[in-house]
């Protein structure tokens, strides 16, 4: 293991047996029944991973993709039916809420349990010991029995453990998403202090947002097959193809699998295929410096976006608005089936694929119709420019629910870039237009 590297995952699998009835257990563990009592669950197949020194890696998948586990196999809770794991570095940990905690001790009592078992001396987390309970914040509550908790204190306490004892990696399992939204700001703002000071984490999260902001790189799990790893933004969209059902999987045979960027090749060169099959021809898109030619592409062909650009507040096609102003974004979508009710949507990003903001024709309650074969639709949304100045990327999609299952007929991804020109940025992504005033206050007398 190179010296540069926190976690080495190599050839990783974890295989589970599901038994219809406890009986059935009992009988495998003696031998009596052999394997026709139990189905196997391969919950990781052969997944690789490096993980090097003060990098923070998010893991993003579907439920039932494998991340727990990976993670529970990672801090030694589970072991894998194959493969290895190195590690190289203290590892503080909060899987489950609650996990290692007694439920009859106090929350101090607690405190002591977890950090001795994580390897710290009572002398070491006495030291501590303010700074966990200043950071769970709970107050004469720690002096009670942990089974009186509620969930967010539960979360609180635990978090303060594991993110106070000075760990050289931190791993985290979706803990972020409980607690009031203060408390999740204040773990934010520590894991930016951790990033700071290089240390090194590794956290599962369904906050795409979340992945993001604080992510160097994302895994991307689907069914325990590793499907890429790349920046935030490559893998989020690869994310969201699999989500509905438009992602072309790797073949039976996992263990040959691709790295991000042959996977979003093939992803891309696929949905092309089918697109032009289902027109007949391959639409050709005006040259554009604002269009983005890496642009990703996929929908199962029902509808298509034909057009797509934006006007300034004199109508003026232009791919930079002045902060303050109206502009009004317009589609173009042709349709090569019937659809019931399709919805227009758009999303602004940041440069880092942050969403920013966004909406479509079902929230604005502007189109709930069905539309034929043929049928061409011109959508606008207009609204004010209130972003910050600077770059931004804008996406389209066409979707709709079909036998109430959603599907995507035609997205573009990070399709167009829109340029926010403005004098004066406040703090963070919006400008609430607000207006400040100052007076003299007259002294008052005794």
């Amino acid at each position: 293991m190179k010296k540069d590297v926190a976690i080495e995952v190599k050839n990783l699998s974890k295989v589970y047996k599901l038994y219809e009835k406890p009986m059935d257990r009992v009988k495998d563990s003696f031998g009596l029944a052999g394997n026709k009592v139990f189905k196997k669950h391969i919950a990781l197949n052969n997944v690789n991973l490096t993980v090097k020194k003060g990098e923070t890696v998010g893991i993003i998948g579907t439920n039932g993709s494998g991340k727990s586990t990976i993670l529970k196999i990672i801090t030694g809770v589970l072991t894998p039916t194959a493969g290895e794991v190195n590690v190289d570095g203290h590892i503080s940990a909060l899987l489950e809420l609650g996990a290692g905690f007694n439920m009859e001790y106090n929350g101090i009592d607690n405190i002591y349990l977890n950090g001795m078992m994580i390897g710290f001396s009572e002398e070491e987390i006495d030291k501590k010991m303010d700074a966990i309970l200043e950071f769970a914040d709970i107050g004469d509550y720690v002096y009670q029995p942990v089974k009186t908790y509620s969930s967010g204190m539960f979360v609180r306490l635990a978090f303060a453990v594991a993110i106070n004892i000075d760990p050289e990696i931190l791993i985290v399992d979706e803990a972020l998403s409980v607690g009031d939204v203060f408390f999740q700001a204040k773990c934010y703002h520590k894991f930016e202090e951790f990033k700071e000071q290089g240390k090194t984490i590794l956290f599962v999260s369904h906050d795409l947002s979340s992945i993001s902001k604080y992510c160097d790189r994302a895994v991307l799990l689907n069914k325990g097959v590793l499907l890429g790893e790349g920046t935030p933004k490559k893998m989020i969209d690869i994310y969201k193809q699999v989500l509905v059902g438009q992602y072309p999987l790797p073949s039976s045979d996992i263990g040959n699998l691709l790295d991000d960027e042959d996977i979003r090749k093939a992803a891309e060169e696929a949905d092309k295929k089918a697109e032009a099959k289902i027109s007949g021809k391959e639409e050709e898109k005006p040259k554009d410096a604002s269009l983005n030619p890496d642009a990703l592409e996929y929908g199962d062909g029902a509808a298509n976006i034909t057009n797509y650009y934006v006007t300034d507040s004199k109508g003026v096609r232009s791919a930079s608005i002045i902060k303050g102003t109206e502009f009004t974004i317009h589609m173009e979508v042709e349709f090569n089936e019937d659809i019931a009710a399709p919805i227009f949507a758009f999303t602004f990003k940041n440069i880092l694929g942050i969403e920013i903001t966004g909406t479509n024709s079902m929230v604005e309650k502007a189109f709930l119709e069905p539309v034929k074969k043929g049928d061409k639709k011109e959508i606008t949304f207009t609204q004010k420019m209130s972003l910050q100045g600077g770059e931004y990327l804008l996406s389209f999609g066409v979707t709709g629910f079909e036998q109430n299952d959603f599907t995507v007929y035609h997205r573009l991804y990070d399709v167009l870039n829109i340029t926010v020109v403005s004098d004066k940025n406040t703090v963070g992504y919006y400008d609430m237009d607000t207006t400040c005033k100052v007076r003299d206050i007259d002294a008052g007398t005794d």
